[in-house]
């Protein structure tokens, strides 16, 4: 067990196992949910809060596609020939085919400011999220950590699919 003073003189007790008790500090000295009401209210933000992580993840895999495909517009347009009449004349003269001036693809997509920063700050929002639900179940509330796992299995079967890149397409 870990002792806090919370600076008042008064010592807080840690309870490091699940428990259904109240008194928790959820993210701050002043918010620590101790009446029944009180815990039923954070669990219902926390729940939310997790569907709404898993929103952000389903957003960040659609965007994700979108990025690829511009990406692979880009990387195509710079690895497509050029239509003068001598860049495809080889040594003897003869036409090659445009294929033959095409180098090896990229295997990592450009850097693309619009999109790249756009993609670190959605991460580091994303990663803001899992860090608030990760102190909320370190708290050992059970009913906290209840109300997260179900609200990332909710907003799994909501926001999951788009999220989802299958390997292959069916044309």
């Amino acid at each position: 067990m870990s002792t806090n003073s919370t600076g008042s003189g008064m010592e807080v007790m840690m309870t490091p196992w699940l428990h259904f008790n109240g008194g928790d500090f959820l993210y701050f000295q002043h918010l620590a949910p101790s009446s029944n009401g009180a815990i039923a209210g954070a669990s219902i933000a926390l729940f939310l809060l997790a569907v709404f992580e898993r929103f952000a993840a389903g957003m960040r895999g659609t965007m994700e596609r979108r990025w690829r495909q511009k990406a692979l517009a880009i990387t195509s347009n710079k690895l497509a020939p050029t239509e003068s009449p001598d860049c495809c004349a080889g040594d003897s003269g003869q036409k090659q085919s445009p294929t033959a001036l095409r180098t090896t693809p990229r295997t990592i997509a450009p850097f693309i400011p619009s999109v790249d920063l756009v993609r670190g700050c959605m991460h580091s929002g994303q990663a803001v999220l899992q860090y608030a639900l990760m102190l909320a179940v370190m708290t050992f509330q059970a009913a906290y950590i209840i109300s997260i796992v179900v609200g990332l299995g909710v907003g799994e079967v909501i926001f999951g699919r788009p999220s989802v890149q299958p390997a292959h397409h069916a044309h």
